[in-house]
């Protein structure tokens, strides 16, 4: 217990580690390498959705555009390896879907449009599910997800599945965030010695990088909202019970939770609508029967911000000078749009987090991954958690090449959900992220949301000593299992850096509110511009 303790468990999501590293920056950025312009560069939905229903473009040639895209710049050129498998059969989708408008109409705002998702995501197709693990190749899920089915009733075309820290990031205490045995190590578009950070590295980078128009992504604890950050999203990880985990790789039970990822909000209100809904496979969704919406457009006001109350988080430690100050821009602009800041909203139980939810992961790892390979039923090589760390000793030339699988093997030591310590970890958790943490400081000011820096500028990615990232904001959301929205909010020597707002649990509508106004008010996100390293000159 003592050693878990100094494990903060956003170094393990995130990959922190308290090495020193060699930064080895040059102080003026190369030139770019040769990534052509794309016609699809920040399309949104919307613009695809008039394209479509003209006739002007069809499913078909969308779909092979965005296939093109990945060989030309994920595969080759700058080679961002954010994709870790493209779909076999999305030609053959797009153009049924392509048939299905001609001859019935459309089924909604993802009819036809290109998808990528996180490879702990489960599809019943050509494509393998291994959370970025050889000991999961061959592994085949019996059925769809319920994001996967979801997004195919919705009309969706699943282009691939995407790269991302291995195991979700909970395999070793010092890992590099964005590399996977199976798929190796996701560069980030904005600087390609930069990570972008995880675990929902490939879902990030690709969707920046405009290799679909958007994209599904995981989250326990930072796992949408840092690589959003990191990459010049917009990610929200949802309230968990709102979007089903059924046939999701695990981690927590208690933390876990899908999630949209987009350029815009916008699209991120529109791709939630269509994976939000309860599901008879995941109870937690019971709690959130009548809080999913059909349509989360209509709450997006360009006045959102107008009269909200929003308490500002400051006692975060990490950040630089400059994310603090792009902070202040940030507030100063919230004020402009007649938002009301009630400062210094710290409630101190956040300080007291970090122990209990360690605790919690690696028993709920333990009971959740070894439930999840019984339902495999020997298709993969693997049935155990213990089969897994025995797998990956058998194999580390290729699995522990660079960092190891120590979380892996204190979960495995952990016994059922049943022992008193970890429920009684369960329990402070709640206690300390809910009722004494984000519930109270709303109900004492009133507020409707609090908000601060989601995370800093990407760091350089380092193999050796594993990630350092400085700062970061989603541990309260995340322990309470409320949401949280992060939107760009300018970028640090070229690199972007989000700003979050979290509520209550099934705040969606009002945190999509006030991210949509800050948006329209300060539209600070900048396309990538592939550098092979930071500009430092301003």
């Amino acid at each position: 217990m003592a050693d878990e303790s100094n494990l903060s468990r956003r170094d393990l999501f995130l990959g922190a580690a308290a090495a020193t590293v060699a930064l080895g920056v040059s102080r003026h950025a190369a030139a770019a390498p040769d990534v052509r312009p794309f016609e699809y560069d920040d399309v949104t939905i919307a613009d695809l959705v008039e394209q479509l229903k003209s006739g002007s473009l069809s499913s078909r040639v969308l779909t092979a555009k965005y296939l093109d895209r990945i060989t030309d710049i994920d595969r080759r050129g700058p080679a961002l390896s954010s994709v870790i498998e493209v779909n076999p059969d999305a030609m053959e989708i797009a153009e049924s879907l392509d048939r299905e408008r001609r001859d019935k109409g459309s089924r909604g705002p993802l009819h036809g449009v290109p998808v990528l998702i996180k490879d702990n995501i489960d599809t019943k197709d050509k494509m393998q599910t291994t959370a970025g693990s050889l000991a999961l190749i061959g592994g085949k899920p019996a059925k769809d997800s319920t994001v996967a089915r979801k997004l195919r009733e919705a009309g969706a075309v699943i282009v691939g599945k995407t790269n991302l820290s291995e195991w979700a990031n909970f395999r070793g205490s010092n890992s590099t965030s964005g590399w996977s045995a199976r798929g190796g190590l996701t560069r980030n578009p904005y600087a390609l010695d930069r990570n972008a950070s995880g675990s929902s590295s490939g879902t990030g980078v690709a969707v920046a990088a405009s290799l679909s128009a958007v994209g599904v992504g995981t989250e326990t604890d930072g796992s949408i909202v840092s690589p959003a950050s990191a990459c010049g999203l917009v990610g929200l990880k949802p309230t968990v019970g709102l979007v089903s985990r059924a046939g999701i790789i695990p981690i927590s039970e208690s933390q876990d939770t899908a999630g949209p990822m987009g350029r815009t909000v916008k699209d991120v209100a529109l791709l939630l609508a269509a994976i939000a809904g309860s599901d008879p496979d995941d109870a937690a969704t019971a709690e959130g029967r009548g809080q999913a919406q059909a349509d989360y457009t209509k709450v997006l006001d360009p006045r959102g911000l107008r009269g909200a109350r929003i308490g500002v988080m400051r006692k975060l430690n990490g950040f630089g000078d400059r994310t603090l100050q792009l902070f202040e821009d940030a507030l100063r602009a919230m004020k402009r749009e007649g938002a009301v800041l009630v400062d210094a909203i710290d409630p101190p139980t956040f300080s007291e987090l970090d122990e209990p939810e360690m605790t919690v992961l690696l028993y709920e790892f333990r009971a959740g991954l070894n439930a999840y390979l019984s339902k495999l039923g020997g298709r993969a090589p693997v049935r155990t958690l213990a089969e897994v760390i025995d797998f990956n000793q058998r194999n580390k030339a290729k699995e522990l090449a660079y960092f190891g699988q120590d979380l892996l093997v204190k979960a495995e030591v952990k016994g059922p959900l049943t022992e008193k310590a970890y429920r009684d970890a369960r329990d402070r958790c709640r206690r300390l992220a809910r009722r004494e943490g984000i519930d109270a400081v709303l109900e004492k000011d009133k507020l409707d949301a609090l908000v601060a820096p989601t995370g800093g500028p990407a760091w350089v990615t380092d193999l050796v000593n594993g990630d350092h990232y400085s700062g970061g904001s989603s541990t309260p959301a995340a322990v309470a299992g409320y949401p949280a929205i992060t939107v760009p909010m300018g970028a640090v020597y070229g690199l972007p850096v989000g700003l979050s707002f979290f509520g209550k649990a099934w705040s969606e509508p009002t945190l999509l509110k006030l991210a949509y106004s800050f948006e329209e008010a300060t539209r600070a996100r900048r396309q990538p511009r592939f550098l092979p390293t930071a500009d430092l000159r301003g």
